[in-house]
């Protein structure tokens, strides 16, 4: 995928927070560790520093989910992070976001820690980010 359609996924997918432009994505694109995971109907986008593994941003097309997309990147992530020597994974989502929640939990994430007020929402009150994570080894 191009950093245009990664673009135009994302802001399909995201409002809050804010969707990343093209050009944060082929910026990202060129940093030591990330990797790129993709199907016809989503992304994941990740990095491996050290041994630790973070998910960055997963953006499934809103009309196609609930078909499996999300949960194969998942595992295709978790594949590619222990190839690249990650002992564990983490991410952080939003705290109202039940249905990501749900989704990470089943594929093994447990909550960590919380951060109060990480999500800055225009006119709504911050929203507190999740801070999962799962063994990978």
């Amino acid at each position: 995928m191009t950093p245009d359609a990664l673009a135009g996924l994302h802001a399909a997918c995201f409002t809050s927070p804010r969707p990343w432009s093209s050009a944060e994505f082929a910026d990202l694109l060129t940093m030591e560790g990330v990797f790129l995971l993709a199907e016809s109907d989503g992304f994941l986008l990740a990095r491996v520093v050290a041994d630790e593994a973070e998910i960055l941003t997963l953006a499934v097309d809103p009309t196609r989910r609930r078909r499996g997309a999300a949960s194969r990147l998942l595992a295709a992530f978790g594949a590619e992070a222990r190839a690249r020597g990650a002992a564990t994974a983490f991410l952080e989502v939003a705290a109202d976001n039940e249905a990501a929640l749900a989704l990470y939990a089943g594929a093994g994430f447990l909550r960590r820690a919380r951060r109060k007020g990480y999500y800055k929402v225009p006119g709504r009150q911050p929203v507190d980010a999740e801070i999962l994570s799962m063994a990978l080894r």
